[in-house]
């Protein structure tokens, strides 16, 4: 046994682990926080994703001991008290779910990867406007920001599975968020 501290959704956790509990099972088993839901356990479907210090991770394929003081956020910790979060009340106003069992790991992606896109990181739909900017010259207070086009949230988005389809609900969601300029992250 190990013993593992990080914050969880802003509160202190201390847990006596074995060193081969993934980060997953910790949150649902010793923490009791079943929103990150257990789905194929290999990582590929998104249905655990949470945010590690503010990046989404699949929390299936990651150790528990890895996030020693590290700040975990799961869906859990997304509201504010009994104001949603911009993207839960927008996933609600645009049907982005159906079942709901992949919506909480949709919820911490979406959120990530707003905050990846903001930060220029590249994808395979569309070059980082901010890198083609460097590659010309400009100076960083003058970068664009590429366009959060509907192809370009499906593709950073494609690591999250939906079983029942509500995809064109999950990027309306994400894209009305991202036109408000909301703030994402916690």
């Amino acid at each position: 046994m190990v013993e593992v501290r990080m914050r969880v959704n802003g509160a202190t956790a201390t847990l006596d682990i074995e060193p081969q509990v993934s980060l997953l099972d910790a949150l649902r088993e010793h923490l009791g926080l079943t929103g990150a839901k257990k789905g194929c356990a290999q990582g590929a479907c998104g249905a655990c994703t949470v945010l590690a210090d503010g990046e989404r991770i699949v929390s299936c394929l990651a150790l528990a001991v890895q996030y020693e003081e590290r700040e975990i956020t799961t869906v859990e910790g997304l509201a504010d008290g009994e104001r949603l979060h911009p993207l839960q009340a927008a996933f609600i106003a645009h049907d982005g779910l159906q079942c709901g069992y992949c919506t909480p790991g949709q919820l911490c992606s979406a959120i990530g990867m707003l905050a990846e896109h903001r930060a220029g990181a590249p994808s395979a739909v569309t070059e980082p406007p901010a890198a083609r900017d460097r590659a010309a010259g400009l100076p960083e207070a003058e970068l664009s920001e590429a366009e959060l086009s509907e192809a370009e949230i499906r593709e950073r988005m494609s690591g999250n599975l939906c079983r029942c389809g509500a995809y064109n609900g999950i990027v309306a969601a994400i894209r009305d968020v991202a036109a408000m300029g909301e703030e994402t992250g916690r």
